[in-house]
């Protein structure tokens, strides 16, 4: 019973579903790029942890990477890019 005085109504387990629910029905915008990690060439990965310098992906997002790409999924339009340059 503690635990149920303690969670709100709804709980944040439910906002969680939601927020999935909404993230997995959204179209592709502008920012989208940001909540993916992206194929981008390993010479240049290498380049820009020395240097600083920003890479861009497959996709043509350019940017600095500092994230671990671990933690994200593969962007779609990379992984298309790719899958193209294979055959």
């Amino acid at each position: 019973m503690a635990a149920e005085e303690e969670t709100p109504a709804g709980g944040v387990d439910v906002l969680d579903r939601e927020l999935e629910k909404l993230l997995e029905d959204e179209q592709l915008d502008e920012g989208d790029h940001e909540r993916f990690s992206h194929y981008v060439k390993k010479d240049k990965i290498v380049d820009s942890a020395v240097t600083g310098a920003p890479v861009r992906a497959l996709c043509g997002k350019i940017w600095t990477p500092g994230r671990d790409p671990e933690k994200f999924p593969v962007c779609p339009e990379c992984k298309k890019i790719y899958d193209g340059l294979k055959k």
